[in-house]
């Protein structure tokens, strides 16, 4: 049995899959937890992929492994290979100010034309904005700029700080792959290579990208990341990577490919591209994410440019395009709400199952933490419809669900906007398995939904990425499905959401 290994570095923690390169079977998995914060010394993930390498049982029998990460963190390296300050990440807002003015001084229509996106905090354009106005002495200092997994790959080669790396701080060996570039603000899906005009508009600096040879360039230059095709190799993980061959199972003696011969490294992928690789998703199919935040995203066969901002137009790790949307409200709406009332989530499942489709007239408009999609960041949840009769613990219950679905809904009616109706919905993330969530979500969405069985489909799509270069070939894995509720569409749901929005604050 050959094995390939896939990496999902989040905000939360680092997971590890070990999986049958020929059927995608999981063998075995580890993991270790990142700190909290909405900054975070990029030191902290090489350590928990070290912890997770070991809570798998090592990489002695591995022969290609991939590293998918949270998209849009920004890890500034100087010269030396260090990293100059806490990379600020995806969640960090500081940088909103930013956003808005490179908007202005770019304009919505351009930005969107020319990288598929319009700035918002998240996006790492905006944050290298915020260094340069902000910390100006580090600004100075700044060689490279990488992302999560590009950095987490570049040091798993043996690249970083001579004092702590096996072949030292060669900025040039830097690579990224075409998702993760996608979600920089400075990188172009429709043109496939940087912006460098934009780069210097935010940061004021001139940027190339990373050579396979160094010692070009001016020395004044910041470096970006080369990037890599679907299917490319990065190339070898160093057995002396984290100090000694000793100190990652399985590396000592390695050369070439394969267990004993070295392990090869793939491009690795942002996370959500690399979700779309572990579920197989293909053009009409819509994903829709229900984790903290809620995305949805599909996968598409032409590049998507929005200048309201609703849709971010990214890549995908396939060579095709990655549409998405993404609401700040999510699985927290159901908490709140369940902590509300006092019950854990299956008596909240319970609840909401014994009210009708509509939830008696209540709705709840769930914008606890503002919301981005519509893009209303001072809005706060409201509800509406209550009446004596009304006001039961079941109808809040559903209104919950109902809420949040329709909330992700949203996102779903801008991608379609875009990029044309959808044949199928896969319905993802821990709360939806919730017997309600998918129950309501057939009568919310207009689609057929299919829920796939629980799995880390962000290190799976890693992994899908890491037989993919070990081979030559991308890898078709069946997908596992845990439900397929029937179709029963109810546009009450809907009908009752819009209007209750509509008469919603927006908070502006």
């Amino acid at each position: 049995m050959t094995l390939v290994a896939g990496v999902d570095s989040s905000t939360q923690s680092c997971k590890v899959v070990i999986l049958d390169a020929g059927t995608g079977t999981l063998v075995r998995e580890g993991r270790a937890a990142h700190p909290d914060g909405t900054e975070v010394h990029p030191d902290h993930w090489w350590r928990a992929l070290s912890e997770a390498f070991d809570d798998a049982g090592g990489l002695a029998d591995v022969s290609a492994l991939s590293v998918a990460g949270q998209q849009h963190g920004m890890v500034l390296l100087d010269s030396e290979g260090h990293v100059v300050r806490p990379a600020l990440l995806w969640n960090d807002t500081r940088s909103a100010a930013a956003a808005g003015a490179l908007t202005d001084e770019v304009g919505a229509d351009d930005f969107a034309r020319r990288t598929g996106l319009v700035p918002v905090a998240s996006f790492t354009i905006t944050k290298i904005r915020w260094v340069r106005d902000h910390e100006p002495e580090i600004a100075d200092r700044v060689a490279a700029v990488a992302l999560p997994h590009d950095w987490l790959t570049w040091r798993l080669r043996g690249y970083g700080p001579a004092e702590s790396s096996p072949l030292g701080p060669d900025l040039e060996q830097l690579t990224t792959d075409r998702s993760d570039a996608s979600g920089t603000g400075y990188w172009s899906p429709s043109a496939g290579g940087y912006d460098l005009e934009l780069f210097k508009t935010a940061f004021g600096r001139e940027a190339s990208e990373a050579a396979v040879t160094a010692g070009r360039g001016d020395s004044g230059t910041v470096v970006l990341p080369r990037v890599l095709g679907p299917g490319d190799t990065a190339g070898m993980i160093h057995p002396g990577c984290f100090g000694s061959p000793g100190n990652l199972p399985g590396l000592a003696g390695t050369g070439s490919a394969g267990p004993g011969g070295g392990i090869v490294l793939a491009a690795g992928a942002g996370d959500n591209a690399a979700a779309a690789l572990g579920l197989g998703a293909a053009p009409g199919d819509v994903v829709v994410s229900v984790g903290t935040s809620g995305t949805v995203f599909s996968v598409a066969s032409r590049p998507v440019a929005d200048p309201s901002g609703m849709v971010a137009g990214f890549a995908d790790a396939s060579g095709e395009y990655l549409p998405i949307a993404v609401t700040l409200n999510a699985a927290r709406v159901l908490s709140s709400v369940a902590c509300l009332l006092g019950v854990e989530f299956d008596e909240l499942s319970r609840l909401a199952l014994e009210a009708e489709p509509g939830a008696g007239g209540v709705v709840l408009v769930p914008y606890f933490e503002g919301e981005r999609t519509p893009n209303l960041p001072y809005a706060k949840a409201s509800l509406h419809g209550l009446s004596i009769a009304s006001s039961t613990r079941s109808n809040l219950a559903r209104a919950a669900i109902e809420g949040m679905l329709c909330g992700l809904s949203g996102g779903l009616d801008a991608l379609e906007a875009q990029r044309g109706p959808a044949a199928r919905l896969l319905l993802i993330g821990g709360a939806v398995q919730n017997p309600a969530v998918q129950a309501i979500a057939a009568q919310v969405f207009e689609l057929p939904v299919t829920i796939p069985s629980p799995g880390e489909y962000v290190a799976r799509g890693a992994a899908v990425q890491a037989a993919w270069a070990r081979s030559g070939n991308r890898p078709d894995w069946l997908l596992a499905v845990d439900a397929a509720p029937a179709p029963d569409f109810r546009p009450v749901i809907r009908k009752n959401y819009l209007q209750a929005r509509g008469h919603s604050d927006p908070g502006d």
